[in-house]
Formats: structure tokens, sequence, C-alpha cells
């Protein structure tokens, strides 16, 4: 008997420490712990939520299902992310079709490296539940040929080529803070690296926009930093649909996982925040 309640004893105790060590955390936008239900409940009531994300972290691509999961049996879903680019749609929808198979997608579409880990579960889920999948991001290159040359330089792109992007000219406002913040990363002031970044912003909003249908949720996936502090993508959804409701999560690191950190603070609806050691 002794033995037996020895044993149980252990069991609790290392079960104890266990629930103590927490892989990750939920905080809204004042610091404030909360939890993935509520975020669940608020996303219901959304019209788009952006989900920001880590590219490498592995948490965020487990809760990034698990959320169109619990979504989707009382929802209908519009999918869309940044790591599928315009140019791309049109093979994107055949694998979704079922008209070509993975080795077919690999083939037709520049996929991420991450691509089968992290974001294929998503597609594949889409796929499932035949409801759509848009590639929402501007092509690569024409991002780069900004940051290079800058936006003048697409006014020598033919149209065929234009119908990546969002439309020219396009507003920006190189005084939001993560535009700014881009600049000082570069070290000196030019305003292609933010553009560049800006481009982007804009033409994922656009191609949210423009399959968005009434009585539809549209869950974005996208790197923090495009929808951070309510910037980014969420600023040129807003400008265009002012009413539109949005919930924005985002996704960070820290140390320790009690308090938020006070630079986190309004980064977003609902704060995500994995323990620096987690593996990536």
């Amino acid at each position: 008997m002794r033995t037996i309640l020895f044993y149980l004893g252990l069991l609790l105790t290392i079960e104890g420490f266990a629930q103590d060590k927490k892989a990750f955390v939920f905080f809204d936008k004042k610091g404030k712990h909360t939890s993935y239900k509520k975020l669940l409940k608020r996303s219901q009531k959304a019209d788009v939520v952006l989900f920001g994300e880590y590219h490498n972290n592995p948490i965020a691509h487990w809760l990034e299902l698990e959320l169109i999961k619990d979504l989707q049996p009382n929802h209908p879903l519009i999918l869309g992310a940044e790591m599928l680019e315009r140019d791309n749609q049109e093979a994107l929808d055949h694998y979704l079709q079922g008209a070509i198979d993975q080795k077919g997608l690999d083939s037709l579409a520049r996929l991420w490296k991450n691509y089968k880990t992290d974001y294929k579960p998503l597609v594949d889920f889409a796929k499932k539940h035949q409801f759509p999948f848009v590639a929402t991001n501007i092509p690569r290159k024409y991002a780069n040929l900004v940051y290079k040359k800058g936006l003048q330089a697409l006014d020598t792109l033919p149209s065929t080529e234009k119908q990546w992007m969002v439309r020219l000219p396009f507003p920006y406002d190189g005084t939001l803070s993560q535009y700014e913040k881009m600049k000082k990363m570069l070290g000196h002031n030019t305003e292609n690296f933010p553009m560049a970044q800006a481009i982007k912003d804009a033409t994922m909003a656009e191609s949210i926009l423009a399959h968005l249908k009434p009585n539809t949720l549209f869950v974005h996936f996208n790197g923090s930093y495009h929808s951070d502090f309510y910037q980014g993508i969420w600023w040129y959804l807003k400008r265009e649909r002012p009413n539109l409701r949005i919930l924005t999560i985002s996704t960070t690191s820290q140390a320790a996982l009690k308090k938020l950190a006070k630079e986190s603070y309004n980064q977003a609806d609902f704060i995500l925040v994995v323990d620096e050691d987690l593996s990536n």
C-alpha cells in the first residue's frame, strides 16, 4: 500500500511540474492573460482574422490549423496566405480541385521550403472541406524590384504582369511605426525598403477584399510584421472598408511567460507568446 501511495504521489508531483512548464500563453492587447477559448469566440464574430505568425514557429503553425478546424463546423471559411503568390493561384486551384497532385503543385508553384510541414496542412484542410484558398501575395520578384529600384521601376512592366500586384498607384504612409522601424533596420533613410513591404501589405489586403463574401470568415496567415500594431494589411483593409470587423493575432517569444513584455502591448488583439527556448 505504501508503495502504491509513493508512486501515486510521485506521479502527481511530476504532473504538477509539467503543468507549470508551459510552451506558450495568450495575452490580450492590454497585457492581460487570456485564452484560446476567448480567441475562438472572438474569431467567430469577425469578418477577417489576420493570424500573424513566426514563419519557423511550430506552435503558431499548429494553432493555425487548430483554429480553422474549430471554426469550420459553424462558419463558411475562406483561407489565404502570404506564403502563396498571386500568379500561383491557377496551380493552387487545380490542386484544390484535384486536377493535379502534390507533385504537380510542386512543379507549377513557388512553394516555400517549409510548405510541406507548415502550410500544406492548411491547404489540404481547405481541399478536404471544399472551400477557397487564396494566394494573396505579390510575387517576390516585383517586391524585390521595388526594394532595389523604387516604385517607379514598376512602370516599365506590361499590364499582364501588373495584375499580380495591387492596382497602382497605391496609398503609402511612410510615417507608420512599422515602416519607420524598417528604415532604422537598414541604418539609413530610404523609402524603398518599407515601400517593398507596403506593396506586399497592400496586395494582400486587396486580395482579401476581392475574395471576401457576405456571411463568410476569411482567415489569413501572414508574418506578424504584416499586421502588428494594427498596421500593414490591417491598415489597408480598414482604409478601404472602415466597418470591416478584423481580429488580429500576433506571435512573439519571451524567456518568461508570466508577463507580456511592455513593447508588445497593443501588438494585436491576441498575442501568442512562445517560450524562446522552443526549437524552431
